[in-house]
């Protein structure tokens, strides 16, 4: 046990490892709960509930719909939504026919959404009509052939999804034309699925692939981590084991219930609200915009819920917004913080609102996410990101690959564990890079290791900028940028933000001498989604550079 110093601080009933070969695969897991729960609430959406019976119905239709496409064992389908109903279902109709999901991010521009699908080779997608017009401008570039689409008001009913979706359409002008020839709608899906040929049920195995959440990597290219069942199996076994203690608090009578604020489309949310309540039985109140925070809390006052995943941003904004007391926060149990460091003043602040320590994690999408925790039963803010979870390794290295050894002692954390992926989607020379010999992932995070095994994280090795949680690549902004006539060059930095913990700085140096911040703001939001905006832009006449010419992105942040 000498290699794992962080056991002694586990809770008790904690277990030091999982079985994660307890299920085959996430499809044995979802039908298990499907029978399990059938009667009780999945997700609550809007004042609809659905059943897991009906989950189960509707995923089987749309399954059933999808292979009737002529897709295999092994396709890519994308899922482009908000969390609304149909994502659980679409998730769970993709695993059940064999397939694979590709997360895609709703607010993703045209370039960004066409990278996506090409480079994953997607041959479907189910998307929000929202967004279709953006899918218009790229599907020709790509190999889909097939598009789901769906509308706010799918399945809450013909009455009120009639009403939700005229407000949508025609009040609220959210659904810009579009045109996708095709095109068939979600509900239409369901019934040609139903009436159609019935599912077949293909054998999947663990080491077969569940899911490619596309993340920056090491070079900002974005890329698909390519998580196998075995691995999302785990990484929910492990967060239950570690939620057990509180989770135990749970009145004896009421479902478990968590809320899902964070996108479905982000590993956060996809494992530790959807899968894991599936596993626990539990009720997901889904939120389709979590930046809409009156409707937010209007909506959680209406529901007694036990757990709340969520990054900082969200923490704080909730705890200061005027209508936080219209909320029973006496029933949480668990405030899990993830995605981004929770800054302390937010922590003391939750924790005299509601009560309710917020228990900071660590993970990264190659980790399917979770990766390290605090334990569910501290009563104060640590300021770490706790200890491994149950089946997980984690060491500090330095750039040779050796062990950093000494508390302390500052090093890249590594991590081992059953939830790490299986590599990068057909880029064996990015997933070499970032995979140790001994089976260790570089998480390009610098850290440091106390004598209890618990870990801080002190520095990025990457110059990736964190925005409330989402990964935002200097390289990825920069070449965009250096597609706009009148940019000479270019380097992107993070800075430091109240509310997003931080914020993308682009400094340029002009060609042409009239470019305007202005014109630069409309190309980047012409391009790049909403966090991958430049906050800051600072005109210059010269980047600092290395002698050999690489730009020296370090010095850029300390000249604010």
């Amino acid at each position: 046990m000498t290699d794992r110093p962080w056991l002694a601080a586990y809770p008790q009933g904690v277990p030091a490892d999982i079985d994660a070969a307890q299920y085959p695969s996430l499809v044995v897991l979802m039908q298990e709960a499907f029978r399990q729960y059938a009667d009780r609430v999945a997700y609550s959406f809007m004042g609809r509930d659905v059943t897991y019976a009906e989950t189960d119905t509707q995923s089987r239709h749309l399954a059933a719909y999808l292979q009737s496409l002529g897709l295999v064992k092994g396709d890519r389908v994308a899922l482009m939504m908000p969390n609304v109903p149909q994502y659980p279902v679409a998730v769970a109709a993709v695993l059940r026919a064999g397939f694979v999901v590709v997360n895609v991010n709703p607010l993703y521009t045209a370039r960004e959404l066409e990278h996506q699908l090409k480079d994953s080779g997607a041959k479907a997608i189910v998307i929000i009509e929202n967004f279709a017009k953006v899918l218009q401008s790229c599907i020709a570039q790509t190999q889909v052939k097939h598009v789901v689409l769906a509308s706010m008001g799918d399945r809450l009913g013909f009455l009120k999804g009639l009403v939700v979706n005229y407000v949508v359409r025609n009040v609220k002008k959210l659904v810009p034309e579009f045109d996708l020839a095709g095109a068939v709608r979600f509900n239409d899906a369901l019934s040609k699925g139903a009436s159609g040929s019935a599912l077949v049920e293909p054998a999947i195995q663990p080491g077969d692939v569940a899911l490619l959440q596309y993340t920056g990597g090491t070079t900002g290219v974005s890329k698909g981590a390519v998580l196998l069942h075995r691995n999302v199996i785990a990484n929910v076994l492990q967060s239950e084991a570690w939620n057990l203690p509180a989770m135990a608090k749970v009145p004896a009578g009421e479902q478990p219930t968590s809320v899902c604020a964070l996108p479905l489309y982000h590993i956060f949310a996809f494992t530790v609200n959807m899968m894991l309540s599936l596993r626990t039985g539990g009720k997901t109140i889904l939120i389709p915009n979590p930046r809409d925070l009156p409707a937010v809390l209007k909506e959680l006052s209406k529901h007694t819920f036990h757990s709340f995943p969520a990054v900082n941003t969200l923490f704080n904004g909730l705890a200061n917004h005027p209508d936080f007391h219209t909320v029973n926060w006496k029933n949480l149990r668990v405030s899990v913080g993830g995605g981004m460091a929770v800054q302390g003043a937010v922590a003391k602040l939750w924790l005299e609102k509601t009560g309710c320590p917020i228990c900071e994690g660590y993970g990264l999408s190659e980790t399917s996410p979770s990766a390290s925790c605090n334990p569910v039963t501290a009563t104060a803010f640590t300021g770490t990101i706790g200890v491994p979870i149950p089946s997980t390794y984690m060491k500090l290295i330095d750039d040779e690959g050796n062990d950093v050894v000494g508390a302390g002692r500052a090093g890249e954390i590594a991590i081992k564990g059953p939830q790490v992926m299986a590599g990068y989607w057909q880029r064996p020379d990015e997933t070499a890079k970032v995979m140790t010999a001994d089976g260790y992932f570089r998480s390009g995070d610098i850290g440091v290791m106390d004598e209890r095994g618990f870990f801080k994280i002190v520095d990025r090795k990457k110059d990736m900028v964190l925005v409330s949680g989402f990964n935002v690549y200097p390289n990825e902004v920069e070449d965009v940028v250096a597609g706009l006539p009148g940019v000479l060059e270019c380097a992107v930095v993070g800075v430091p933000d109240e509310k997003t913990g931080e914020a993308v700085k682009l400094v340029i140096v002009k060609k042409d001498p009239e470019l305007t911040d202005a014109q630069v703001r409309e190309f980047c939001k012409a391009n790049l989604t909403g966090y991958k905006q430049p906050r800051v832009i600072e005109f210059r006449t010269e980047l600092p550079k290395t002698p050999v010419g690489k730009i020296l992105r370090r010095e850029l942040r300390d000249k604010k």
